[in-house]
């Protein structure tokens, strides 16, 4: 464990190094004014093989920022035209449907977001429908500086310091950025924290709006329906809960709240591309296992 500098000049905080089958992890406590709109942080770096791995929908943005090569490319399925180049910063939209995310090998050192979507449309600050299920480069989406801060934290041997101009960047952008609307914010939390199981009815009784204008400002700033981000809520908690449920199905579907246990397999099918069955034998997905 190292002690480096906190964006503001002080010292304290602490950024946790490990090592395990060729692959560093760095992972700092998240800065107070970001701990809010973030989900997770790690940075990893290794000499990677050629490998695919598959992505499912998390509820989550994702922001990488690639001090190597670019590494990646991303084919979404069940969406033709929506295949990448090779990309290395970049930004994952919301999503509701999965993707391979193909590596060809070589070098890799990446710091990688979980963004809430709320905290994504404040970091980034444009309507969140235009990145949904979108693979984007990270200078097109924050401008410029972009560029300029991914070539100074790569210039930057430390990971204290590289996390301490990451951090600075992006409390600067949440100064200025649009603040989410509260009826917007309250619908998310509701959703949220019944992962998935509150109807759009009521979401719209409780903020005061219309079904309708709660479901255009709702897609706006976060980038799905709220009847889809219900979906994906309810396919996350199931996935999370998969491993310890794989001998029941039927309970785990009705302790997720889907209708019967065909219900959780077609959603399993259309958000993953795989039954729960063969999601359980193939482990959890990249996203989840690099993050926490």
């Amino acid at each position: 464990m190292e002690r480096g500098r906190g964006p503001d000049g002080g010292s304290g905080q602490h950024v946790a190094v490990s090592d395990v089958g060729g692959l560093r992890r760095v992972t700092r406590p998240l800065h107070p004014g970001l701990r809010p709109h973030l989900c997770g942080r790690t940075a990893f770096s290794h000499l990677a093989p050629p490998y695919q791995v598959r992505m499912v929908p998390t509820g989550h943005v994702t922001l990488t920022v690639s001090l190597a090569e670019p590494f990646s490319r991303v084919r979404r399925l069940g969406a033709p035209g929506a295949d990448t180049d090779r990309v290395g910063s970049a930004v994952v939209g919301m999503e509701d449907r999965p993707a391979w995310c193909v590596h060809p090998g070589g070098r890799q050192e990446v710091v990688r977001l979980e963004v809430t979507p709320l905290g994504a449309y404040r970091l980034l600050g444009l309507p969140m429908r235009e990145l949904t299920n979108l693979v984007v480069d990270l200078p097109d989406v924050l401008g410029p500086e972009a560029g300029v801060l991914v070539e100074r934290m790569a210039a930057t041997p430390d990971w204290a310091a590289r996390f301490d101009l990451l951090d600075a960047a992006l409390l600067v952008r949440l100064e200025r950025s649009p603040e989410p609307a509260p009826e917007v914010e309250h619908a998310w939390s509701l959703i949220d924290a019944s992962a998935g199981a509150v109807p759009v009815a009521r979401l719209a009784e409780e903020v005061g709006w219309s079904r309708g204008h709660l479901v255009r400002r709702y897609t706006e700033q976060v980038g799905l329906s709220p009847k889809t981000t219900s979906r994906v809520l309810r396919f996350r908690r199931a996935v999370e809960l998969l491993p310890r449920r794989t001998g029941d199905l039927a309970a785990l579907a009705a302790e997720c709240g889907y209708y019967d246990q065909a219900h959780l397999t077609r959603e399993f099918r259309d958000l993953a591309g795989l039954t729960p069955g063969r999601m359980a034998t193939a482990g959890r997905p990249v996203e989840e296992a690099l993050d926490r």
